[in-house]
């Protein structure tokens, strides 16, 4: 069965001089002669992007779209008419926002969260800035320290709402934020507390040593491109170690205890050393 907005696997069953025909267990889908591989034969398997063209027939393509069906993006709005507005989602054609689907209006070059969806009446793919009416926590079927992806909603007083593996909503919190973040950014994280009523908090980066791990990797290349020294240790102001290494003091003293044991790195009285 052909699932329109995602990615196909399809044998190629002819060709014509504008492309290839794949099968669709009927006429074929037509993948233009453009994204048609190079030494592409029949009985060939690819892997496509299936959507509408702008005559709505069912079409393939071997572009990588921005979002597919059910992905939450952020989208650059091309042209706006009173019907809707028209995103650019890295196809050859734009993607439908009814106008009763956007929040305040868009405008031309402005970008805009949403949620990529299949329209029931027409069965083309199209977007929606509503996107609460998609997000659930009533049941919850994620664990404390599980690794999740994470794309940030709304800023608030105690930090940013971020939507969970396209599902959920949850908070990080200001004091678990070490970089500068926008809405529709993403980025991996983690479920850090899952409270009585079902409220979320999550934390960026991974968990444990395995965040250290990672920050070690760091902070060992920092050294090596700064002729093995640094003047940073654990004295140091916290806002002097976030600028430079965009973790925070709590994470860098960590890692480097960690790479001392480790005989990776040496502390000195104004900083440390790499140990070759």
């Amino acid at each position: 069965m052909i699932k329109v907005g995602e990615y196909n696997t399809l044998n190629v069953i002819r060709e014509a001089a504008f492309g290839v025909y794949l099968d669709d267990g009927a006429e074929g889908i037509l993948l233009p002669k453009r994204f048609v591989p190079d030494n592409t034969k029949i009985d060939d398997e690819l892997t496509v992007f299936i959507y509408h063209d702008g005559d709505e027939r069912l079409i393939a393509t071997t572009q990588k779209p921005i979002g597919i069906l059910g992905d939450i993006v952020k989208l650059k709005a091309v042209t706006v008419n009173p019907q809707g507005a028209f995103l650019d989602n890295g196809l050859m054609k734009d993607l439908f926002v009814p106008k009763s689907k956007q929040q305040q209006g868009m405008m031309p070059n402005g970008e805009y969260l949403v949620k990529i969806y299949i329209d029931e009446q027409t069965g083309r793919l199209a977007a929606t800035e509503r996107i609460e009416q998609f997000l659930r926590n009533d049941n919850i079927v994620l664990n404390v320290l599980d690794e999740v992806d994470l794309t940030v909603y709304r800023r608030t007083d105690i930090g940013y709402v971020v939507i969970i593996n396209n599902t959920h909503t949850g908070v990080l919190h200001h004091n678990e934020i070490y970089r500068a973040i926008t809405v529709g950014d993403k980025f991996k994280g983690f479920i850090k507390k899952i409270y009585s009523d079902n409220r979320i908090d999550v934390a960026a980066g991974k968990t444990g040593f395995k965040r250290v791990e990672d920050e070690g990797e760091k902070i060992i290349r920092l050294l090596k491109e700064n002729d093995g020294y640094l003047p940073y240790y654990d004295k140091s102001e916290p806002d002097d170690i976030y600028s430079f290494f965009s973790m925070s003091k709590k994470t860098f003293k960590m890692t480097i205890g960690n790479l001392y044991k480790q005989k990776k790195l040496s502390l000195e009285k104004t900083g440390i050393r790499l140990i070759d």
